[in-house]
C-alpha cells in the first residue's frame, strides 16, 4: 500500500472574496505507513459544504484555520483498506473527517466524529447526505430547537441545498405546511412538485414579504435559516407569536466583507420568538434516531433526496465554487473512488 501515491488538495492561498481555484493546489504524497493502533481509509466520496470557506480564513466551530500547505478539511465516506486496530477492522465503511485526499491515516482513540456506516442497503453516498451529517442537521435542529406542531407554518431558506432540501420534507413530515426559498424557478418547481412544499419563493424575482403575507397571513411559526442576511430580515418581519428560528447557516454572508444590517431584530422580542444557533455535533446522542427514522421514511417513499455528484477528486475546488454560486441541486458530493 505504501508504494502508492495519495492525491491531496492543500491550501495554497487565503481567499479574498469568492473562492478561486488558485486558493488550492493538488499534490501527490506517499501513502503513510500504518503503525500499531492505526488504520488507513480509502476515500470513496467527499462532502462539500458552505462552511468550508471558513476553514481557509478563520476556522469554524471546533476547527482552527488552515495554514498554507495544510490538507483541506472535509468529511468523507470510505473503506478501511489496512488496519492495525482491532476496533477498526479492514473492510469497515466509515464516515468522518477524511480531508480532501484519496487516503487518510487515522489513529485508534483519536478519531472523534468518525462513525461506522450503519445503513448498508442505501447508496454509500447517502452517508454524507440524508443519512449522514446533512440529514442529522435537518432532523435534530427541527426536533430539538424548532419543535414543530401540527398545522404550523415553516419557512426554509436555501431550500434546495443539501440541508434545506431535507429540512423542508422533515418539517412537512412533522406536520407543518412548508414554504421553501430558492434562487431559480427550476428549484422552486422541484420544491412544490417533488418535495411537498405548499409554496416556493424565488428570492431573486419574488417580493419575499408579499409572498409570505399571502401564504402565512398569521406569520411564520418555524424558520429554518441556512442563508442569513436579507432573507432572515424578511422572515423576522413576518413572525408569528412564539416563533422558533433555527440559525443553521448564513451562506449569503460568507463572501461579504460588511455583514448585512438587519432591520427587524426587534421582532424577536415583540413576538416572543426564540432564535438559537445550531451545531450538529452537539446532537450526537440523536444521530442513531435520526438515521433510523429517515431511513424508514425513505423506504416508505415519504422522504426523497437529491445528490449533485461530480466525478474525480480533481473536481473538489470546482464543486465548492459551484456551491457558493447556487448551482447545486441537492447535496453537493464528489465521487473519489467507485
Amino acid at each position: 500500500m505504501t508504494s502508492l501515491m495519495n492525491k491531496q488538495w492543500i491550501k495554497a492561498a487565503t481567499p479574498k472574496g469568492a473562492i478561486q481555484a488558485s486558493d488550492f493546489a493538488l499534490r501527490s504524497s506517499p501513502i503513510p505507513q500504518v503503525d500499531a493502533g492505526q488504520f488507513l481509509v480509502q476515500t470513496h466520496y467527499l462532502s462539500v459544504a458552505p462552511v468550508m470557506r471558513r476553514y481557509l480564513i478563520d476556522g469554524a466551530g471546533i476547527e482552527a484555520p488552515l495554514k498554507i500547505g495544510d490538507v483541506m478539511l472535509g468529511r468523507g465516506v470510505g473503506r478501511i483498506v489496512e488496519s492495525k486496530s482491532k476496533a477498526w477492522p479492514v473492510g469497515t465503511f466509515v464516515q468522518g473527517k477524511l480531508g480532501w485526499q484519496e487516503y487518510s491515516l487515522q489513529s485508534e482513540g483519536q478519531t472523534p466524529l468518525m462513525y461506522p456506516v450503519r445503513q448498508t442497503t442505501a447508496p454509500l453516498s447517502t452517508a454524507l447526505g440524508v443519512l449522514g451529517m446533512t440529514g442529522y442537521t435537518a432532523y435534530c435542529a427541527l426536533k430539538d430547537i424548532a419543535n414543530p406542531k401540527e398545522g404550523e407554518i415553516a419557512l426554509v431558506s436555501g431550500a434546495m441545498g443539501g440541508v434545506g432540501s431535507i429540512a423542508v420534507q422533515v418539517a412537512r413530515l412533522m406536520g407543518c405546511t412548508v414554504i421553501g426559498v430558492a434562487g431559480t424557478d427550476e428549484k422552486c418547481n422541484t420544491l412544490t412538485n417533488e418535495l411537498g412544499c405548499a409554496a416556493a419563493i424565488n428570492y431573486k424575482t419574488d417580493n419575499l414579504t408579499e409572498v409570505l403575507v399571502r401564504h402565512a397571513p398569521k406569520g411564520i411559526d418555524v424558520f429554518f435559516d441556512n442563508v442569513g442576511g436579507e432573507i432572515l430580515d424578511h422572515a423576522l418581519g413576518n413572525l408569528a407569536q412564539y416563533a422558533r428560528i433555527v440559525s443553521c447557516g448564513r451562506i449569503s454572508q460568507y463572501l461579504n466583507e460588511s455583514p448585512y444590517s438587519l432591520e427587524n431584530w426587534g421582532q424577536i422580542g415583540a413576538k416572543r420568538a426564540k432564535m438559537q444557533g445550531f451545531f450538529v455535533y452537539d446532537y450526537e446522542p440523536l444521530f442513531a434516531e435520526a438515521e433510523t427514522v429517515m431511513a424508514q421514511w425513505i423506504a416508505e417513499g415519504a422522504l426523497h433526496y437529491r445528490e449533485d455528484i461530480l466525478e474525480g477528486i480533481e473536481q473538489m475546488p470546482h464543486a465548492l465554487m459551484r456551491l457558493y454560486e447556487g448551482k447545486n441541486i441537492g447535496k453537493q458530493i464528489v465521487k473519489v473512488y467507485d
